[in-house]
């Protein structure tokens, strides 16, 4: 907290500026400034959102209690789920190992761009939620409302299928098998539900435990990758690329020849998208960081590394260590076998004559699971905080707890989980697959959405005469980078569904067809209903709200203590978090 004499700074720096933002004749509630320097940051940022310290006082507010490492963590590996451990296994039997490799290459580098994006709005105005406030202000208060839905209905469904999907990953080990599967999952909704409610340092500490057992065993397993490639297993035998040969790079998807093969790369780039999904979670936590200004870019630019080492290097390795057409895995998804026994990673393990290690990665397939249950259902409920915020939902959802905890959104956002039980009767394994597909075009809306507001956000700060010069964060080749990742998702979600249109081998699948473009009727509607509803218009750059919010940061910011290395362990650590 500042000290009491800040004040005086505070006026100065409002004397240097000479802003409106400051001058209580222009806005009509209490300075943040002072309510910062006075009763500290919480009150403060509330009462700089809210318009006055009673509405402040009478909600609460969320806390700044996600330390650097927490921060760190969650952008390193936070969100990874079953996407790179299983539903990455689905893509290379579709389109073998080039492909694959392409895919997730091309799908990381639009993703960060993305994020870059993302970043540099989030380092300005670090808000709870985020990114339907951003839309909202730069562009369009339906956006904001169609988005900030879309988003909570991601989480809700993708926090199913982590849990569906842990369900399957139990049913691994023979004793677990006779267990009926909503045991399993009633487990795993308590412990979610149990790590989000209490305080969001609980949260965090959760996921820096979660995040470094994903980091550790995915390094591990790429080193192991290159080991056996080079004959370093038991069996002595050399991969190299030998799988790439026979029975080939590019597997034929629905035709023949490179029409098959180009269809199989575009069949990997939806599946890379749900194994991406989340990585904004980064930014939806920078409205509960400490000192955002520096963590959150510190954060962004280390997305760049989770893509290169857990998506590219992973897919590499998967590639490399068995061939697209092994038998055991394609039983094992045509089967909906359970767990690890449906994961590339464990197959290839098999055919080292490695024992053990099945079962252990198959426990860290089980923590991944359960680590990104309690990520989206954070990020869910943030989602529902901001549009809370923005008018676009019931007010009692502000209401927070003494710790800052959003208790009515967590709980709600939480009562959606209860749909996994449908896997007791549906199947563990269709069921997961089927959100899969509906959970990642909604992420393509996401993050399409986030480039079109950083757009009308560049547009902003040229139109207020802000020099992005003086951003703490400012992120490179823009707004050339938001075109490129808007374009590329654009693309991914116009054609996603291309495989359920009738051809030479196969006739219209209708159902695969509502489940692969049910998401875009949903966002539009949402849209429309809000644009009718309240009568938006498109916000013009010059008129867009980049400030509320910002001067209680702003006066903060001195006051968050200074890191200083004392010894060579610190400056290691340090530089990890």
């Amino acid at each position: 907290m500042p000290e009491k004499d800040s004040y005086e700074m505070m006026e100065l720096e409002k004397t240097r500026t000479g802003s409106a933002l400051y001058d209580d004749s222009s806005r009509m509630y209490d300075d943040p400034y002072r309510i910062t320097a006075e009763r500290g940051l919480q009150l403060g940022e509330a009462a700089d959102m809210y318009g006055d310290v009673e509405t402040a006082e009478e909600h609460g507010y969320v806390t700044r209690g996600l330390k650097s490492r927490h921060i760190q963590f969650i952008a390193l590996g936070g969100t990874i789920g079953t996407g790179v451990f299983l539903g990455i296994g689905r893509a290379f039997t579709m389109a073998g190992p080039l492909s694959l490799l392409l895919g997730y290459t091309f799908t990381g580098a639009a993703v960060y761009a993305m994020m870059q994006c993302l970043g540099e709005m989030a380092t300005w105005l670090p808000l709870p939620g985020a990114i339907p406030q951003f839309c909202a202000r730069y562009v369009d208060g339906a956006m904001g409302f169609a988005v900030g839905w879309n988003n909570w209905y991601n989480c809700s469904l993708t926090l199913c299928a982590e849990i569906s999907a842990a369900a399957v990953v139990i049913q691994f080990w023979s004793g677990a098998v006779d267990i009926n599967v909503a045991a399993w999952i009633s487990v795993i909704i308590v412990v979610v539900v149990a790590l989000n409610i209490f305080a969001v340092s609980i949260y965090g500490e959760a996921e820096f435990v979660f995040a470094s057992i994903k980091i550790i065993t995915i390094i591990g397993l790429i080193i192991f990758a290159f080991i056996i490639d080079l004959g370093g297993g038991p069996t002595r035998d050399r991969l190299g690329f030998r799988y790439w040969k026979h029975p080939g790079a590019m597997k034929p998807y629905i035709a023949d020849g490179n029409t098959g093969r180009f269809f199989g790369l575009f069949s990997t780039l939806v599946n890379a998208a749900y194994s991406y999904g989340g990585v904004e979670t980064v930014a939806v936590a920078a409205g509960e960081s400490e000192n955002p200004r520096r963590n959150i870019p510190k954060a962004v630019r280390r997305v760049f590394w989770r893509i290169l080492f857990f998506y590219v290097l992973g897919s590499l390795a998967i590639g490399v260590l068995i061939p697209y057409n092994e038998s055991r895995l394609l039983d094992a998804i045509h089967n909906d076998s359970p767990g690890g026994a449906a994961s590339p990673w464990v197959i290839a393990i098999y055919r080292a004559s490695v024992p053990v290690l099945p079962s252990i990665v198959n426990a860290v397939i089980l923590t991944s699971a359960t680590s990104s249950a309690n990520a989206f259902l954070y990020t869910g409920s943030r989602y529902l905080y901001a549009l809370a915020q923005n008018g676009q939902a019931p007010r009692f959802l502000l209401t927070c707890s003494r710790k800052g905890v959003p208790y009515w959104c967590i709980g709600i956002t939480a009562s959606i989980s209860l749909l996994t039980y449908m896997s007791c009767s549906a199947g563990s394994q269709s069921v997961f697959q089927w959100l899969q597909n509906l959970t990642a075009i909604t992420a393509l809306l996401t993050w399409m959405s986030v480039s079109v507001a950083y757009i009308r956000f560049h547009s902003a700060l040229r139109a207020q005469g802000i020099s992005r010069d003086t951003l703490v964060f400012k992120s490179r080749f823009q707004p050339y980078s938001a075109w490129f990742s808007l374009s590329f998702f654009g693309i991914i979600v116009f054609f996603n569904g291309f495989y359920t249109f009738p051809s030479k081998t196969k006739k219209f699948d209708h159902n695969d067809f509502i489940t692969a473009y049910v998401g875009i009727p949903i966002y539009c509607g949402l849209y429309l209903f809000w644009k009718v509803f309240k009568r938006t218009r498109w916000v013009r750059p010059e008129d867009a709200d980049i400030q509320t919010g910002k001067a209680a940061l702003d006066a903060a910011d001195a006051h968050w203590p200074e890191r200083k290395a004392n010894n060579w362990w610190e400056k290691i650590w340090f530089f990890i978090v």
